[in-house]
């Protein structure tokens, strides 16, 4: 009767060791298919940060069918992009207090609009809200030089730029 009690004990660790493993592996960001990213630098005297999902093409076609054209898009995967700049700046000419925002975009074939939502922290664009914007400009999308697989952002000295797949969306920043 012992040995039964000791092993059912035993088992019963066991599963829950499995059980707890196995739940930090699904909390851990790292591990998603579109694993967590950051983008930083300074322009003049601003730092700006982007922090976003990074998914991969995998084969896909991106723009127009995996992110429609004329729908408000996360620009990233899994959490809404966070964008954040500790100082107030111009963006496309247009004053953008300091501050966090989720950063979306609504893609269309020749032009995009930008936007910050004052809703920084959102899962997606599930429940974007448009009466939120602190900012919305629009920019041209560019072809880009190579393929990108993954998504990334970089910031430089004129702004910041968004690529993926076969295009590059530059946003001018000025501080």
């Amino acid at each position: 009767m012992k040995t039964i009690m000791q092993r059912n004990f035993s088992y019963i660790v066991l599963l829950m060791f499995v059980f707890f493993t196995a739940n930090l592996r699904a909390q851990d960001p790292s591990s998603r298919p579109s694993p967590p990213a950051t983008a930083t630098g300074k322009i003049n005297a601003a730092t700006i940060t982007i922090d976003y999902g990074s998914p991969s093409v995998k084969g896909r076609t991106i723009w127009g069918d995996l992110v429609p054209y004329g729908q408000v898009w996360r620009a990233g995967a899994n959490e809404a992009t966070a964008f954040t700049t500790d100082k107030d700046i111009k963006v496309e000419g247009k004053l953008l207090p300091a501050g966090k925002y989720a950063f979306f975009v609504i893609p269309n074939e020749k032009e995009w609009t930008i936007i910050f939502n004052k809703t920084a922290g959102q899962w997606g664009a599930y429940k974007y809200d448009a009466t939120q914007d602190a900012l919305r400009v629009s920019v041209k999308p560019r072809k880009s030089e190579k393929m990108n697989e993954r998504l990334v952002y970089e910031v430089n000295e004129n702004g910041i730029v968004l690529k993926w797949e076969n295009l590059e969306v530059p946003v001018a920043i000025k501080q």
